[in-house]
């Protein structure tokens, strides 16, 4: 039997455990999302304290207590300008931005097209469960049609937003889909995400067990299917993507439907950056500059 050879100081599994113990309903999906992030962070070896896990409301958004990182449980549907602004003051670190379909696509949707279109590097991995979770079952901006909840006992009328669409027309650069229970596939999108330079989104169907039972883990099996599994896509053609991202059926793609390196990252255009992360430059502002600025005003 082979046995694992771990290097000196090398970064394990343990050190990404949380020092609180997820309470999440036994069965959930968002267990297999917290392992395929902290074994996407082991596989690179990123340290901890170089990784901030941001957050806004929801059973999806107690993720940053449950990994040892940095991190941040921000307002309802406002984790990505948080995280905006903790990567723009320093750019060094690897920021993660964890949430639901209705934290992401209801009340932050605003926050979700504007952090694309910037094109922020960071990694935004969305549980989409197509249900409010944490409020006992109602219908959120992803339940499909004619689901019955809470809030729609005689079947949801509102056709549901398309993440994966949206992402694409947006500008995000890296957009990619996700299924909890294939943690490995998961791992490596997560992996790949991280790497690139830019904004990265995950939709990842992340099944609630409790208030869900339309879309359940054996409901999604037999129909998802690994873009990656075929040779002929080019994960570089927008229009490809967008057309993969339409399906919906008994075949439902997941895995990279499309990145693009050559557009900026945000923190990559601001001049005052070029000296290193904000956070280790001086904040003392030169005095002839300050007097300047006094005359200017006097």
């Amino acid at each position: 039997m082979a046995t694992e050879i771990i290097t000196p100081n090398a970064i394990t599994m343990a050190d990404f455990k949380g020092r609180v113990e997820p309470d999440w309903c036994p069965g959930c999906g968002d267990y297999g999302v917290l392992a395929a992030v902290q074994k996407a962070l082991v596989e690179l070896q990123i340290p901890q304290h170089e990784v901030a896990t941001i957050s806004g409301i929801g059973c999806s958004s107690n993720f940053p207590g449950f990994i040892e990182t940095y991190g941040m449980h921000t307002l309802h549907g406002r984790s990505l300008p948080v995280a905006t602004g903790v990567k723009m003051a320093n750019h060094a670190l690897t920021v993660l931005v964890t949430g639901g379909d209705g934290d992401g696509f209801g009340i932050g949707c605003g926050h979700f097209v504007h952090a694309m279109r910037r094109n922020v590097d960071l990694t935004y991995l969305v549980m989409d469960n197509q249900i409010y979770g944490l409020t006992t079952g109602q219908t959120s901006p992803t339940s499909r049609l004619a689901m019955k909840t809470k809030t729609t006992p005689f079947g949801n009328v509102e056709r549901p937003v398309n993440p994966v669409a949206l992402a694409l027309a947006a500008g995000a650069t890296y957009v990619a889909r996700g299924f909890s229970a294939d943690q490995k596939h998961l791992t490596e999108l997560v992996k790949n995400a991280i790497a690139h330079k830019g904004f990265s989104f995950i939709d990842i169907f992340s099944p609630c067990i409790t208030y869900n039972h339309d879309n359940t883990i054996p409901w999604f099996r037999p129909r998802v299917k690994k873009l990656e599994d075929n040779p002929a896509y080019d994960s570089t053609d927008w229009t490809a993507a967008m057309e993969q991202a339409q399906l919906w059926g008994d075949e439902i793609p997941i895995g990279k439907f499309f990145e693009r390196t050559d557009v900026p990252s945000l923190h990559s255009l601001e001049p005052v950056l070029n000296s290193g992360p904000l956070v280790h430059q001086s904040n003392r502002i030169p005095a002839d500059i300050a007097k300047s600025f006094i005359d200017e005003l006097m």
